[in-house]
């Protein structure tokens, strides 16, 4: 189970958030990032966010995470209410050393499912169940997600939370990540 262990403001170029960490019995921290002006309430715009330092971090073109995730922070700052969790997922959950291999596999020619699976990984280990868990700490019991993915919406179901409306996150795509974008939407089903 994760424990919120701090939380302190956050003030972005989006607007003020209050970060939360999140810590479990091994070790793993999630962050949730929450805006809202008024009390947390049920239906509230959520945006499950797996961890990428290459993206969110380096700026890499190589994926959208960081476009999906300054786009949910956006939406959340319109609407003034929402949330992001922000998941210790790394590489589909392989990890980073794991998922500069996968990428030096992309540049012999395979797409980043191959690349996993060359390695020796599923094509994607990531789960929800701490984002669900961190909800039910939050007293939220309904959402709507922000997400193309179709697992993210069942793991929250399967846990009990409910999913009231999907809002699709619309990034652009460019020459780096286009083969990228392509796998998702064709081998995971990614709703793009």
């Amino acid at each position: 189970m994760m424990e919120n262990v701090a939380n302190a403001l956050l003030p972005t170029r989006y607007g003020n958030f209050r970060i939360y960490a999140f810590k479990d019995e091994n070790g793993r921290e999630d962050m949730v990032l929450v805006a809202c002006d008024h009390k947390i309430h049920d239906k509230i715009p959520l945006r499950i966010h797996s961890k990428c330092f290459t993206g969110d971090t380096l700026c890499s073109l190589r994926c959208d995470c960081r476009a999906q995730l300054e786009e949910a922070m956006e939406y959340i700052a319109k609407k003034k209410c929402g949330m992001i969790i922000y998941l210790d997922q790394e590489g589909r959950g392989i990890g980073l050393a794991n998922k500069i291999k996968a990428y030096a596999l992309q540049d012999q020619g395979y797409d980043t499912i191959e690349a996993n699976q060359k390695l020796g990984f599923e094509s994607d280990l990531r789960d929800y169940n701490s984002a669900a868990d961190i909800l039910k700490q939050f007293g939220i019991t309904t959402v709507e997600i922000i997400t193309n993915n179709p697992k993210k919406i069942e793991y929250l179901e399967n846990n009990g939370i409910t999913v009231a409306k999907r809002i699709p996150i619309i990034t652009k795509s460019n020459k780096h990540n286009k083969k990228y974008l392509k796998t998702k939407k064709e081998k995971m089903e990614h709703m793009l």
